[in-house]
């Protein structure tokens, strides 16, 4: 008997709901959940962060790393910029070539001063992590089986498995900063959402290595066999990439394969100048545009990829996440602060209008590099002219300038 009805305790426990109360309930614990757990809990917000995965294999991800300067500031008000400034490094122009030719975009020069920092999205992510710790934040790692409930209602909850024991929390709103394939964004009713997408008919294969850069700017070349990058994370830590069939096994390119591959499409100097070694990494990442709307549904508001996600070809995907966060951490501050709903009932509208410019130009660098597999002679020649406009035209430049560094949030 004894035995039994510790059994039965037991399944009893596993069955138990734990409530949690907060303001904010927050999906995911990627960098822009963590950013916007950070951004409310300086302004006194209370809230809880849910991640399915362990904090290990957060941290183990690769992403790029191109700040615009906008995210740049967002994470000095956070208080989370020290590593940032003595470790990140100030890009004022980048080269992009193709076939052969280089046009220089001078970033600084034609924006007014404005630059990007290359630093690692891994080490944002760390910095995060550490601010959060030493404020005590709440965020719940490991967590399964994550649901919304009652998001038309003053009380909505999110439900989640830890450690075999049912949990609920209840909050003011739910932010989902889940990804694509979190459960927030289905939770908006298929009756209200709409979803736009344009999947790319190839990917990215990229490598790390622990090598010094082929340069001191980025390099984006476009050539007849196909896309290449030349990219950094550090003055000894480089990122490369080419553009491979989607359908490819990274374990059949060697390392020799890759840099070979690699130095054929890059302009002559380029190539001369690149340092090679064994890689740290090796993955494919397929290609592809996808658009959210509306980002939010009642007390249910989307940020990052749970909304959108671009091609990496133009660096936006993180920088976009931050400026979801940035409109929706004043937002929750206005409504908390100030009892001022405005900001909530305009958020997805005024998102929006940033993340379609955002698909645009990733679109338009993604057209003008890569090659396409039904493309026909008249969209090659298109391309080139697309090409030697930008390399002639001011305004050509400082519009891809202007898109780069990132529009104003």
């Amino acid at each position: 008997r004894a035995a039994s009805f510790r059994l039965l305790s037991r399944a009893a426990q596993s069955r138990a709901t734990i409530l949690v109360k907060t303001q904010v309930a927050i999906i995911g614990g990627g960098p822009a959940g963590l950013l916007l757990s950070r951004l409310l809990h300086l302004n006194g917000i209370d809230n809880v962060v849910l991640e399915r995965r362990p904090r290990e294999y957060v941290l183990s991800r690769i992403r790029a790393g191109v700040l615009e300067q906008g995210l740049v500031e967002l994470l000095h008000e956070a208080d989370v910029d020290k590593r940032l400034q003595a470790e990140g490094e100030v890009h004022a122009g980048f080269d992009i070539a193709f076939h052969g030719d280089v046009c220089h975009i001078d970033l600084a020069e034609l924006t007014g001063g404005r630059n990007v920092v290359v630093y690692g999205q891994t080490e944002v992510t760390r910095d995060l992590y550490e601010a959060l710790d030493a404020a005590e934040a709440k965020v719940i790692h490991e967590v399964d089986n994550v649901a919304l409930h009652a998001l038309d209602t003053d009380n909505p909850t999110v439900t989640f498995d830890l450690n075999g024991q049912k949990q609920q929390i209840s909050a003011v709103f739910v932010a989902g900063c889940d990804g694509f394939h979190g459960p927030s964004r289905q939770a908006i009713p298929t009756s209200i959402r709409k979803d736009y997408e344009l999947t790319y008919p190839f990917g990215w294969l990229g490598m790390l290595s622990e090598t010094p850069p082929v340069g001191v700017e980025l390099v984006y070349a476009g050539h007849e066999s196909g896309f290449a990058l030349c990219s950094m994370r550090s003055r000894m830590l480089s990122r490369y990439y080419v553009q491979c069939p989607i359908d490819d096994d990274v374990a059949d390119w060697s390392d020799d394969r890759f840099w070979d591959e690699l130095k054929s499409r890059l302009p002559t100097n380029v190539a001369g100048a690149l340092v090679t070694g064994p890689s740290i990494e090796k993955s494919i990442a397929p290609l592809r545009s996808f658009v959210c709307e509306p980002m939010s549904w009642n007390r249910l508001f989307l940020a990052g990829d749970a909304a959108h996600i671009v091609p990496p070809t133009g660096a936006k995907g993180l920088n976009l996440a931050a400026s979801d966060v940035y409109y929706l951490s004043r937002a929750f501050i206005d409504y908390f602060d100030r009892d001022n709903e405005s900001p909530l009932e305009e958020y997805s509208g005024t998102a929006l209008a940033r993340v379609w410019k955002a698909e645009r130009f990733s679109w338009w660098m993604t057209r003008l590099l890569h090659l396409f597999p039904d493309q026909n002679n008249f969209e090659q020649n298109l391309q080139a002219a697309e090409f030697d406009y930008l390399q002639g035209s001011l305004a050509a430049k400082a519009t891809l300038a202007e898109n780069y560094v990132g529009l104003e949030y």
